[in-house]
């Protein structure tokens, strides 16, 4: 195992931007940059031992810049996913978010977003690890409380790449962190990521409206085309006539995880029976959630490697509190008590 460091590149006010790169004793290099926390590029050999960049993503800092409208491979905070009309009560105090999202609602924190931040960087060699730091001040999005956060990512010889956060604040806030890699077994220039089978650990999702807002229903996946409890094609009943999937354009809901809070557990599996690539996913969170892709092609990307993106090149499986939670009671709640720690895991495991 090794961690490797180089430059990136360099922002507007002079500051570098770094790449690592960590390496394990199968071959499988992750490379990633204090730019934004991102995962850049995940290298995983195939059946054959052939090496496949197995996320979305750029080749240079400056398309990150400025060209990131998709979150590819990002560190999202202080909350992941939605937010309705863009507002929160706390303690009796009701906090403004930006409302950069169909017209009116909070989408991955509002514009000023970590993706687009340097964050300061700690390198462990004995774990194959890196760390990205970040302080979050009072008001950063809108969001109270000093939040200093941390994000490890860590590769280990038995194929995980993991993902560790570690937060606290000095006032009561939200704390919901996730990262947005966009996978694609076959390799990000490869095939659709939607030939691909998918099994979620969830009895059921979470309904939304017209605005991918939850109503608070949480229906069942049985007999519908959300029901993943046995692996499938994500193509198979992506294009059904069933009202959800036409709201959102294809699968893009928050599935509610048949598993303990707080407990690491096995909650989703997606493989490529071509290339024989597996990758199953292991979280402590209450929900994922499931993007196929649907809008890529808004995005206007062009990757790695000159690659122009398509509409469901990559599939997302962002794991966290459900979208909202903050507006809805019936929901686990998000709020970080001042002074207590926040800690979520996510762990990425491969098998080809």
């Amino acid at each position: 195992m090794s961690v490797e460091i180089c430059n990136f590149g360099k922002l507007e006010n002079g500051n570098t931007a770094k790449l690592f790169t960590l390496t394990n004793s199968n071959n499988i290099t992750a490379k990633l940059t204090n730019y934004g926390a991102i995962l850049v590029s995940l290298f995983v050999p195939d059946k054959n031992g052939n090496l496949s960049d197995v996320v979305l993503g750029f080749d240079s800092l400056e398309k990150y810049i400025n060209d990131n409208n998709g979150s590819f491979g990002a560190t999202v905070g202080r909350n992941s996913n939605r937010i309705g009309n863009a507002c929160f009560t706390l303690n009796g105090i009701t906090y403004t978010l930006d409302k950069n999202e169909r017209n009116k609602n909070n989408l991955h924190s509002g514009f000023n977003q970590y993706k687009n931040r340097l964050w300061d960087y700690r390198i462990n060699e004995d774990n194959n690890s890196i760390s990205f730091n970040l302080l979050s001040p009072d008001g950063d999005q809108g969001f109270p409380g000093n939040f200093n956060v941390s994000v490890t990512y860590t590769l280990t010889n038995d194929n995980e790449l993991k993902i560790e956060y570690l937060g606290n604040c000095d006032k009561d806030t939200i704390a919901n962190m996730t990262n947005h890699s966009y996978f694609n077994l076959s390799g990000h220039n490869g095939k659709t990521a939607i030939d691909e089978e998918l099994y979620i650990s969830a009895d059921k999702f979470l309904e939304v409206d017209n605005e991918s807002i939850p109503t608070g229903n949480m229906l069942n996946v049985e007999n519908t085309p959300m029901d993943f409890r046995i692996p499938k094609k994500i193509s198979l009943e992506i294009e059904s006539n069933f009202e959800q999937l036409n709201l959102t354009s294809g699968y893009d809901h928050s599935f509610v995880l048949n598993k303990p809070k707080g407990v690491l557990e096995k909650i989703a599996t997606l493989s490529d029976k071509e290339s024989g690539r597996i990758m199953d996913v292991y979280t402590d969170c209450v929900a994922v959630q499931f993007y196929a892709g649907n809008f890529i092609e808004e995005c206007k990307a062009v990757g790695k490697e000159n690659c122009i993106y398509k509409n469901r090149s990559g599939i997302c499986l962002e794991t966290g509190f459900l979208p909202n939670s903050i507006n809805q009671e019936n929901f686990d709640s998000p709020v970080l008590k001042a002074g207590e720690k926040y800690k979520s895991t996510t762990i990425y495991k491969f098998s080809f």
